[in-house]
């Protein structure tokens, strides 16, 4: 099992922006919006909307897996599943029909044929859910899919440590190899 530490780095420098830098981020947020470049009010809320719905159903299917393994009730309750954006939609930088690169960081015991068979299954069992493609031969587990309208690419990797349901919950994450 290869663990890898994940650490914050340090911060090149701590001062603000300058005026200068003010000015140009400006004229470049002006150039993008008159460019067409950023996504509507309608489209940011409706992908906001596709990340809790996918949420959810990431939720259910752990509790499913591990109810399907063999864990007790309580354990069954508290186990916990995480999505976080990145890319282009977490820099704040998509433009209008962009998709949302989605990280899903589940516990250790939801394994890589979960991800491709049980939650496959649940995808293709969601009304919201088109054009599905898992791409089990990927280093990395991913299935690229529609939901709500919205391009998802959802990756998959499992944690060592608990996923715990705490909000502010910090500590190192520990991924292994799914």
């Amino acid at each position: 099992m290869e663990m890898v530490y994940l650490e914050p780095t340090e911060s090149k420098s701590l001062s603000g922006p300058t005026y200068f830098d003010v000015i140009r981020t400006q004229e470049l947020e002006k150039f993008l919006t008159d460019a067409g470049l950023y996504p509507s009010n309608e489209d940011a809320i409706r992908q906001e909307e596709v990340l809790g719905r996918l949420d959810q159903v990431v939720k259910t299917w752990i509790r499913r897996v591990t109810l399907a393994k063999g864990y007790n009730k309580q354990f069954v309750q508290e186990a916990n599943a995480k999505i976080f954006t990145y890319g282009s939609y977490r820099l704040g930088v998509h433009g209008p029909g962009a998709d949302i690169d989605v990280l899903c960081v589940g516990p250790r015991h939801a394994t890589r044929e979960d991800f491709f068979i049980q939650l496959k299954n649940m995808l293709d069992e969601t009304l919201e859910v088109a054009e599905l493609h898992p791409v089990p031969d990927a280093h990395v587990p991913v299935m690229k899919f529609k939901l709500m309208g919205v391009s998802v690419d959802l990756l998959y990797a499992k944690c060592i440590v608990s996923c715990s349901r705490r909000p502010g919950y910090n500590t190192k994450l520990n991924f292994t190899k799914c």
